[in-house]
């Protein structure tokens, strides 16, 4: 089976609710470029809360809404920088191992709780400033859509 055609299944679970606008609809236009099945699972808490009692809440509804046994992969911005090619090669290692199930988690404003780091595989950041957690869902599919790509064997400009 190609790359291009293994059944790949990405949940993306977030903090917050994206409304209609150009950052859901950029989030659409990659989600139906990808050969993989996505699911975006999106978690919120309401209600005044200390940011800290906020983190942590956020963060079991995160976990909680990773599939069972998936690769979690939290996206943070002090987590390993890598190049889109490097990216592609994470995706292709847990392919060839029959990893079928991948999870990203994207925390909210105040980033993600301690806990999601003990429990994920891998944390991966998207540079060292700080950028808003509804485009990083956009930055997120746009570079799974890269790495698809890559992985099909389409050339990639910069390498």
């Amino acid at each position: 089976m190609s790359e291009k055609q293994a059944p790949l299944r990405i949940t993306v679970a977030a903090v917050g609710r994206l409304r209609r606008g150009p950052e859901r609809d950029l989030v659409e236009i990659y989600r139906r470029r990808l050969h993989w099945a996505v699911t975006i699972r999106e978690v919120e808490e309401r209600g005044a809360l200390p940011a800290t009692d906020r983190q942590r809440r956020e963060a079991a509804r995160l976990l909680d809404a990773a599939p069972k046994g998936a690769v979690l992969i939290a996206l943070d911005e002090r987590g390993k920088t890598l190049t889109s090619g490097g990216f592609a090669g994470r995706l292709r290692r847990w392919l060839n191992t029959g990893q079928r199930d991948l999870a990203f988690l994207i925390g909210g404003a105040d980033g993600l709780d301690r806990s999601v780091a003990e429990k994920a595989d891998l944390i991966v950041g998207l540079g060292p400033m700080t950028w808003p957690h509804k485009i990083v869902r956009i930055m997120l599919l746009e570079q799974l859509y890269r790495a698809q790509q890559i992985l099909a064997g389409h050339p990639y400009h910069r390498e």
